[in-house]
């Protein structure tokens, strides 16, 4: 099974941090890969079209941001950025390396992502 995951927060969605899940917003259901493609790429286009900035991967996990969306964080005492994230799993993990779709490994931001220093300790 397939699932496409709508998701706002603080991580990207490639980190699976412990309560990621709280972070959904969305979850669309398909037992075809290529339906869950399809939808996926409608999702991303769209989000694409409505944040000016973007960071996607070839495993089907991508984020997108505007730069004044922030949030402040009482655990580090800094605002960090806030992500709108997409992602297709299989079976509730990273899709498999035959899925990958290399076309989707871009981004259009070089710059610093504001993160909890927490988060990563």
């Amino acid at each position: 099974m397939y699932r496409v995951i709508e998701m706002y927060g603080k991580d990207e969605p490639w980190w699976f941090f412990d309560g990621w899940e709280a972070n959904i917003v969305s979850i669309q259901h398909f037992d075809d890969y290529y339906t869950a493609l399809k939808y996926y790429k409608r999702q991303w286009l769209k989000l694409a079209a409505t944040f000016p900035f973007y960071k996607s991967r070839s495993d089907l996990m991508s984020i997108f941001w505007d730069a004044g969306d922030l949030r402040w964080c009482e655990e580090c005492g800094d605002s960090v950025q806030q992500y709108h994230s997409l992602a297709l799993l299989e079976n509730d993990t990273v899709i498999s390396k035959e899925k990958m779709q290399p076309g989707y490994n871009k981004q259009n931001s070089e710059e610093e992502h504001r993160a909890c220093s927490l988060t990563f300790k």
